[in-house]
């Protein structure tokens, strides 16, 4: 028992209780938020998603004690699960309700899962490895290195476009930007980049959009009103129902706008608007207050990792919750078109729960070896001055 006791002790000293403590906050919140908003259907949304969240938290708890440099190590593993997720989206994926993209794959008694969300740990895993490997090899300030950093990120990205999930694959820039930085890549390159993006927008516009996309984008400009009937229809209910709920909201289970599903995708994209009218703007605070806490927890890892790897592991996170966060909000508010991104740990969805939870655990991984590095070379230090003396 007190061996037990011990090991308990250690792994909540090592580990960042702050981080842990503001994921059970926003998972409980999202608990709530989705438990009131399934007065508007039939559809059981909390059974799948406590489900998920208690896979995801254990399976978190296994990764933090894993150490991040061993599944680093094992990054041809992650690969293979990324190639075998991919092809099975093509081979078997489906349209589900309020999407018009075929991510998604069905299991049995009527569940479906979205690959993609892996496929992000499976990237942050790999690119983590090739960024490494350049530094160690001296490459990653040549233009060869580059562009092998640069077909990396563009092949799954161009794998979820195919399966219409542009959502997802404007996360992967994100990530591929974010951890070229923290890696090192020199900034002319992505001075180059931003100018090559630049010059083919009206490429990207005429050729890779669709008119879907291209009507969400207008939407947001559309002064005379029109598009609140067609593509800004969604958008415009959920900043009524946001404004509806004033400071502190109708409260909890008793939002009428809620119970009547009447914001499209509330249960989703749009679990903001749940918060803003039945707990106001205090309860969106608090919602944006608790994602904001775990993103800066995130990148405080991220600075505070004695190793390359253990950085660029929680810079691939970081970019993935900020990006996700900062569209989501700017989606349900109208800054940004409506192109289904989840709100990490808010949104129901058990594959986007269950994927966050696991990249929570890959950030306590390295905060928790990193704890024992220190550990380490604090005990040998002392040695050493025994020794002298």
């Amino acid at each position: 028992m007190n061996k037990f006791s011990q090991s308990f002790s250690d792994f909540f000293r090592k580990t960042d209780v702050v981080l842990w403590l503001l994921t059970i906050a926003a998972v409980v919140y999202s608990l709530l938020l989705i438990s009131s908003m399934q007065r508007s259907g039939s559809y059981n949304y909390l059974r799948p998603q406590l489900a998920a969240v208690i896979i995801g938290f254990a399976a978190a708890v296994v990764i933090s004690v894993a150490d991040y440099r061993f599944i680093i190590k094992k990054w041809y593993l992650a690969m293979l699960v990324g190639i075998i997720l991919a092809a099975l989206v093509f081979l078997f994926g489906i349209k589900v309700s309020g999407t018009d993209d075929t991510a998604w794959i069905e299991l049995p008694g009527g569940y479906t899962f979205q690959p993609s969300e892996f496929i992000k740990i499976c990237f942050i895993i790999t690119f983590s490895k090739h960024l490494s490997y350049l530094t160690e090899k001296k490459w990653l300030h040549t233009l060869p290195g580059v562009l092998t950093l640069g077909a990396h990120a563009l092949l799954p990205m161009i794998v979820i476009h195919m399966q219409g999930d542009d959502g997802t694959v404007l996360i992967f820039v994100l990530m591929f930007l974010m951890m070229s930085f923290v890696a090192g890549v020199q900034l002319r390159y992505f001075a180059i980049l931003g100018g090559l993006l630049t010059v083919g927008i009206p490429v990207i516009w005429n050729f890779v959009m669709n008119d879907e996309h291209r009507n969400r984008i207008l939407a947001l400009f559309d002064l005379d009103g029109n598009a609140m009937n067609n593509y800004g229809w969604q958008q415009y209910q959920g900043k009524v129902s946001i404004a509806s709920g004033g400071v502190g909201g109708s409260g909890l289970f008793r939002g009428s706008r809620v119970a009547y599903g009447i914001v499209p995708e509330q249960e989703n994209d749009f679990i903001m608007t749940v918060a803003g009218e039945e707990l106001g703007f205090i309860g969106c605070l608090l919602l944006i207050v608790i994602l904001f806490g775990i993103i800066i927890k995130v990148m405080m890892n991220a600075a505070n990792a004695g190793e390359t790897d253990g950085k660029l592991l929680c810079a691939g996170v970081f970019a993935s919750l900020m990006t996700q966060t900062i569209i989501n909000i700017g989606m349900v508010l109208g800054f940004f078109p409506v192109i289904g991104i989840t709100l990490p740990l808010f949104s129901s969805g058990g594959t986007s729960a269950l994927s966050t939870l696991l990249c929570i655990g890959l950030v306590q991984s390295v905060r928790g070896h990193n704890m024992d590095d220190m550990e380490t070379a604090k005990v040998r230090r002392d040695r050493q001055t025994r020794v002298r003396m």
